[in-house]
């Protein structure tokens, strides 16, 4: 069972700076991709970053490329994304989570955990 546990949320200006982290217990796996998602309210879940551990290969949605960056550190099975250049929104609870990629995008396989919240204010 992977436990998923997020941080380094909160609230931040317009044009601000966040660096979230993702750490991974239990049984992981080592040839996926681990990667992050954002919920706003009253939106679906949508997909963010992923990075793979296999090569370290990175994928990243439209709307953040050129802001987010994704890295991990596989040895300790945590990942993290700095957020800069913040708008408003990208306002969301964030969560983390892990598997194959498909078509440039994560396919999440485990229970998700209780995510981290970004405010970003106007």
């Amino acid at each position: 069972q992977v436990q998923l546990v997020e941080s380094g949320g909160g609230l931040v200006q317009a044009g601000g700076s966040l660096r979230l982290s993702c750490a991974a217990s239990g049984r992981t796996f080592g040839s996926f991709a681990m990667g992050w998602f954002r919920q706003a309210p009253g939106k679906e879940r949508e997909f963010v970053a992923a990075i793979s551990w296999s090569g370290g290969s990175t994928n990243y949605a439209a709307s953040v490329k050129g802001r987010f960056t994704i890295s991990g550190d596989n040895a300790r099975n945590t990942v993290y994304l700095q957020m800069n250049s913040l708008k408003p929104e990208d306002t969301a609870v964030y969560h983390c989570n892990t598997g194959p990629m498909r078509s440039g995008v994560l396919l999440p396989l485990v229970r998700w955990g209780q995510g981290t919240q970004v405010t970003v204010s106007s």
